[in-house]
């Protein structure tokens, strides 16, 4: 690979890093292509990148983002998972597959300025999606007003119907 190529890697890596919300690292030795390629289709479904480039590379892409701390990571056969958009996708589905492939290894991942060690991505990866904490969100949201509404709708109810006991009441009497 030339050195113009190179470079130009590691500068379309370092802005990818400084864009994404959660990187993981993952090492896919042992990996056959169909298998690394159903990984790859799984992951694209999620809007997720999975690259494979080498670690020398990575180490200088790395440099003046987030990622620099997990620098020393980067040994053996390395391939990252990037997402721009949802942190707990990526975690999802690796954790899926490591699960049914035990030939992928998660390493470490990195979401915003916190190091994710195994664990971490495991607990993320049990979140859960976005859709469903909007939706859960959303719904908290609603109910709030709905409540006031029919706690002030019942106050009004209750003073007719006591107006109503003292008619009779009164007509009774």
């Amino acid at each position: 690979m030339k050195l113009e190529q190179k470079q130009k890697i590691v500068e379309e890596l370092a802005e990818k890093f400084k864009k994404s919300k959660v990187l993981i690292v993952t090492d896919y030795k042992g990996l056959n292509v169909t298998t690394l390629n159903d990984l790859r289709r799984k992951l694209r479904e999620s809007d997720i990148e999975y690259r494979v480039v080498k670690n020398t590379l990575l180490a200088r892409a790395s440099d003046d983002t987030d990622v620099s701390r997990i620098k020393d990571s980067f040994k053996g056969p390395s391939a990252i998972a990037m997402s721009f958009e949802d942190p707990v996708a990526p975690a999802k589905v690796l954790t899926k597959f490591a699960e049914e492939n035990k030939k992928l290894e998660i390493k470490i991942g990195v979401m915003g300025n916190r190091v994710l060690s195994l664990d971490d991505i495991k607990a993320l990866s049990s979140l859960p999606a976005r859709e469903v904490v909007l939706a859960q969100l959303l719904s908290a949201m609603n109910a709030v007003p709905t409540g006031l509404v029919s706690a002030l709708s019942n106050i009004p109810r209750k003073m007719i119907n006591v107006i109503q006991a003292i008619k009779e009441q009164k007509e009774a009497a």
